[in-house]
């Protein structure tokens, strides 16, 4: 991203950012992306100023020895972290990691939080078991996983019923989610959370599925609008918490009633199918857990 392009989404976004409360983006992804565009990136540099974080940097190489990325060998150090997932991963990861640390005055959100990174880890295994065909990789589902309800958070902390909203939105099934949210607040989570992700430098798809994930219409080929990858991701992510909550009875919406046939077209993925997925779910779960 160039000096300009930087202005300019800085200049858009400034007043909203005010007005919500959105938080700012983090220093250390201005350093990242600043590296990014030297011919000659200094990790060590980047490594010294993630270690001085011990839970980025724990984070970090936890995410590059999960099993999504298959290295053949385990990062030991920050510095071999970076090496081995790049500036790209290594900044979404960073990015998600940092999410939860800068909401934590927020009450009540524990479960929201753990059901997030559930969801997100859902969403790498599902995208390696349905392939390349989907052209969606693991590391961008797993972190669209992690930021698509981040304008959740924002909102609870900015309004003080929007516990009441979301218990609403939840329950809804003739309008969507972010119907709901309009009628009783200025805006959605949906928007607030596009924002926070072009303000944190998310990928271009990454914002426009966040923005779009409660529209049906937006999943239906040729007529949505949506890039064909941004339709995927939200579709994936979708499935990926409909196969949590079926596997664990927690956090239950009526989100697939809504999209789930539409989800399952993108996808490519049958009744047998999804029965299969369902049945990988609980284990991946259950090692998760172990």
């Amino acid at each position: 991203m160039t000096p300009d392009q930087t202005a300019a989404i800085d200049g858009v976004l400034g007043d909203a950012i005010r007005d919500i409360g959105i938080p700012p983006r983090p220093m250390i992804l201005d350093s990242i992306g600043a590296e990014m565009l030297k011919e000659t990136p200094d990790f060590h540099r980047l490594a010294s100023l993630i270690s001085s974080d011990v839970s980025l940097a724990a984070g970090l190489m936890k995410t590059a020895n999960s099993p999504y990325f298959g290295f053949r060998f385990r990062a030991r150090t920050v510095s071999q972290a970076l090496m081995m997932l790049g500036l790209d991963v290594s900044s979404r990861a960073v990015a998600g990691l940092i999410l939860r640390k800068v909401f934590v005055s927020v009450p009540a959100l524990e479960r929201f939080w753990d059901a997030s990174a559930r969801i997100a880890m859902v969403s790498g295994w599902l995208a390696q078991e349905l392939g390349p065909r989907n052209g969606i990789r693991a590391e961008e589902a797993y972190t669209f996983g992690l930021f698509r309800d981040c304008g959740i958070p924002v909102l609870m902390r900015k309004f003080s019923d929007y516990g009441v909203t979301l218990k609403i939105a939840n329950e809804t099934s003739d309008q969507r989610f972010t119907d709901v949210e309009d009628t009783r607040h200025p805006t959605n989570h949906a928007m607030v959370g596009c924002l926070l992700a072009q303000s944190w430098w998310m990928p271009e798809e990454t914002c426009l599925a966040i923005r779009h994930h409660h529209d049906a219409f937006a999943l239906t080929a040729h007529q949505g609008g949506l890039p064909a990858s941004a339709q995927r991701l939200i579709a994936m992510v979708q499935l990926a918490e409909f196969l949590f909550q079926t596997a664990t009875g927690l956090s239950a919406t009526r989100e697939w009633d809504k999209l789930g046939d539409a989800c399952l077209r993108l996808l490519d993925v049958s009744p047998d199918g999804l029965a299969t997925l369902t049945s990988g779910t609980r284990e991946v779960l259950a090692h998760a857990d172990a």
